[in-house]
C-alpha cells in the first residue's frame, strides 16, 4: 500500500468524515432495504421452511399456504399406505378471530399440528413446552404479538371463534408477513377453532423413508389420491413466496424499494468517492510534475478508495446491527444473514473502487503544468 494514500486520506479529517458519512449512509440504506426484502421472503414461507418434511399434500391448485382448501383426512391413511412413506401428519393453517379480554377481536392464523410428533409446530420456544399443547384448548403465541393479542402471561384464557383458548407458552421471532399472528395449537383444537368438520384437514405433511426417490413417491401419491397435489417442500415454499412477491402489490413494493435503495446507495458512494478524488486534483498534478508514473497514481487513488470502503463498511455494519436488533420488536423484519453481509462488503468495495477508477481518467489526463498556474 503506498504510504501516500494513507497520509493523503487522513490528512484532512473533515473531508474524510464527509466521505465516510456518505459511505455509511449508502451502506446502511442498502442493508435496510435488502434486509427488508430478505425478511419478507423468509416470513412469507417460514411455516413451510421450518417443517421438517419432504412433501406437502394440498388440495389441487392450491397457490400458497394461506389458501389451503379442505379435504377428507381419510386421505392420510392412503398416504401412509404408499410405499416409501415413513410418516404423515395432518396439518391446518387457517384464519380465525381472537377475542381479547377487552372484547376487541384480532385476526390470527390458527396452526394445528400433531403435538406428539412436533412436525410443523412452533420453534424458538422461550416459555412453556410444545408438549403442553397436548392439553385441551392450549395455544402458544409469539412474544412479538403479546400487546396486539392482549396477552401478558402464561395461563390467561381468551377465545378463538367463540371457543376457549388458554395460553401455555411463548415463542420468539416467529413472524407472519401479513402481521396476522400465528397461534399454534393441536390439530384437534385447530379443527374446532377453524370450525372444520371432524374428518377435514387442509394439509398432510409427509416424511419419506431414507433413500426413497421423491419424484417417484410424489407420482405414486398423486396417482393414489384424487384432487390433490404432492408438493416438495422447496416447491411449495417458492410458490408461496412467488404469490406474495408478484401477485400482491406488497411484494412488488418491497422489491422495488430494495432495488431503489441499491441504486441510491451506489450513486451516493460513487459521487462521494469521485468528489474526494477531485478535491485532491492539484496534489495529483504535483505528483505528475515530479515524474510519478500513472501506475503509481492509480495505486494511490484505488488504495484510498479501498481504505474508505473498509472503514465505511465497518461503521455501517455497527449501525446496521442496532437497526436489525431494533426491528426484532417491530412489525417489519429486517434480516441480515452473513451471506448478505458478505455480499454487501464486496458491493461496497466494488462501488468505491469503481468510482475511483472513473476519477482516474480525469487524473491521468492532467497537464502537470497546472500546478504552476494560479
Amino acid at each position: 500500500m503506498p504510504p501516500l494514500a494513507r497520509r493523503n486520506l487522513f490528512h484532512d479529517k473533515i473531508r474524510l468524515t464527509v466521505t465516510l458519512t456518505g459511505i455509511v449512509f449508502a451502506v446502511v440504506l442498502i442493508v435496510v432495504e435488502l434486509g427488508l426484502f430478505v425478511g419478507f421472503t423468509v416470513t412469507t414461507s417460514s411455516l413451510i421452511d421450518k417443517a421438517d418434511v419432504d412433501l406437502w399434500i394440498v388440495s389441487k391448485h392450491t397457490p400458497y399456504i394461506e389458501q389451503g382448501s379442505t379435504f377428507s383426512e381419510r386421505k392420510l391413511y392412503e398416504v401412509l399406505a404408499t410405499p416409501g412413506v415413513a410418516s404423515a401428519d395432518k396439518y391446518i393453517v387457517r384464519w380465525a378471530q381472537w377475542k381479547r379480554k377487552d372484547g376487541a377481536e384480532v385476526g390470527v392464523q390458527a396452526v394445528g399440528f400433531n403435538p406428539y410428533t412436533g412436525i410443523g409446530g412452533p420453534w424458538n420456544v422461550v416459555q412453556g413446552n410444545v408438549q403442553d399443547l397436548k392439553t385441551p384448548d392450549a395455544v402458544m403465541v409469539d412474544e412479538l404479538y403479546k400487546e396486539k393479542l392482549g396477552v401478558t402471561r402464561v395461563g390467561e384464557v381468551f377465545e378463538i371463534n367463540g371457543r376457549r383458548a388458554r395460553v401455555v407458552g411463548f415463542t420468539r421471532g416467529i413472524r407472519a408477513f401479513t402481521t396476522t399472528p400465528y397461534v399454534f395449537t393441536s390439530f384437534k383444537n385447530a379443527q374446532g377453532y377453524c370450525q372444520l368438520g371432524e374428518d377435514q384437514t387442509l394439509f398432510i405433511l409427509v416424511r419419506a423413508l431414507p433413500g426413497a426417490d421423491l419424484k417417484t413417491l410424489r407420482h405414486n401419491i398423486e396417482s393414489r389420491l384424487r384432487n390433490v397435489d404432492a408438493l416438495p417442500k422447496a416447491e411449495f415454499s417458492n410458490m408461496t413466496r412467488f404469490y406474495w412477491m408478484f401477485t400482491t402489490g406488497a411484494g412488488v413494493a418491497v422489491l422495488i424499494a430494495a432495488l431503489l435503495g441499491l441504486v441510491v446507495g451506489v450513486v451516493v458512494v460513487a459521487q462521494t468517492i469521485y468528489a474526494t478524488t477531485m478535491d485532491h486534483i492539484r496534489e495529483f498534478g504535483t505528483l505528475k510534475a515530479m515524474g510519478a508514473a500513472n501506475g503509481y497514481i492509480y495505486r494511490v487513488i484505488i488504495t484510498q478508495a479501498g481504505i474508505s470502503a473498509l472503514i465505511g463498511y465497518g461503521l455501517a455494519m455497527l449501525v446496521s446491527v442496532f437497526i436489525v436488533r431494533a426491528s426484532e420488536s417491530g412489525g417489519a423484519a429486517i434480516l441480515l444473514p452473513w451471506q448478505l453481509a458478505v455480499g454487501i462488503f464486496f458491493l461496497t468495495m466494488l462501488m468505491c473502487v469503481s468510482a475511483a477508477i472513473v476519477s482516474i481518467n480525469k487524473v491521468t489526463s492532467l497537464d502537470p503544468a497546472m500546478v504552476f498556474k494560479g
